[in-house]
């Protein structure tokens, strides 16, 4: 059976896309899947640092491109022994040091041994952005329930299917059910009517993800996390199980408000 190549993406930077790489890579790893993590930020490289292997680097994507040394050798095993491997981005050039068709072949030829590649897209939508979703088969989004964030997933939405990956599915990171309830913040169902894509999971907030961060661990490894919990629910889903989102209501009337701020309507399709 052939691996999938998976592109994990924001538009907006700060929404915690490359901490949700490194712990849905390590929640897929813990099912028993062979699993790749390639960090395509290059030149503002971070997802050694969640994963806590910066300081094994050798080589990077850009050696690997230019074939300075053998896939292998840029490949660095997770610590805690898990079947995951991180390519790591060089910190050193910049992106127009790979072609789009570069890192799909790379890719294609890593879905011959792995179960899933995940792709760390940079922030934005210019040259990473392409060289990223270019070697993909399916995309997920990830925002935070804020203005500024949920605007920037729907501008990825549309750039995403004039890619040719339709269907993306969202994660929606960062939320709390008080704030939710109180109506300070939007609900997993104000920001799927605004975007009309499926939601894939919901992260609470936790400060635990911060404190595994800087410890270089993966938040799904600590039992204690709500926030890794949700990774692990994540997971599930992504491997095919039938895994029920719990749904946090808001106080009537707050969609609206908030969608008269965005200057959105909501999508007058769906991809769910």
């Amino acid at each position: 059976m052939m691996g999938k190549t998976i592109v994990i993406t924001s538009g907006k930077g700060g929404v915690g896309k490359t901490t949700t790489t490194a712990n849905i890579g390590a929640a897929l790893a813990m099912r028993d899947h062979r699993v790749v993590v390639i960090d395509t930020d290059i030149g503002l490289r971070n997802l050694d640092v969640i994963m806590g292997l910066e300081n094994r680097i050798v080589y990077d994507l850009v050696n690997v491109i230019e074939g300075k040394c053998r896939i292998r050798q840029a490949m660095i095993q997770d610590k805690h022994g898990l079947e995951l491997y991180l390519i790591p981005a060089a910190q050193t050039r910049d992106k127009d040091s790979i072609e789009p068709a570069q890192l799909r072949e790379l890719c294609a030829g890593l879905e011959q041994e792995y179960d899933y590649i995940l792709i760390d897209c940079p922030a934005g939508i210019e040259r990473g952005f392409k060289n990223a979703t270019a070697a993909a088969q399916e995309a997920i989004i990830v925002t935070t329930p804020e203005v500024a964030s949920v605007r920037d997933a729907d501008r990825v939405v549309g750039l995403l299917e004039a890619s040719d990956l339709h269907r993306p599915r969202l994660i929606i990171n960062r939320i709390s059910a008080d704030m939710v309830r109180r109506g300070d913040m939007m609900s997993q169902r104000d920001v799927k009517s605004l975007l009309a894509i499926e939601v894939l999971g919901l992260v609470p907030a936790d400060e635990r993800t911060i404190s595994a961060a800087n410890r270089g661990v993966p938040v799904v490894h600590d039992a204690r996390s709500s926030a890794g919990a949700a990774f692990l629910r994540i997971a599930a889903r992504i491997d095919g199980e039938e895994v029920p989102i719990q749904e946090i209501s808001p106080r009537p009337g707050v969609f609206n408000k908030l969608r008269d701020m965005m200057g959105m309507k909501g999508r007058a399709y769906s991809h769910a």
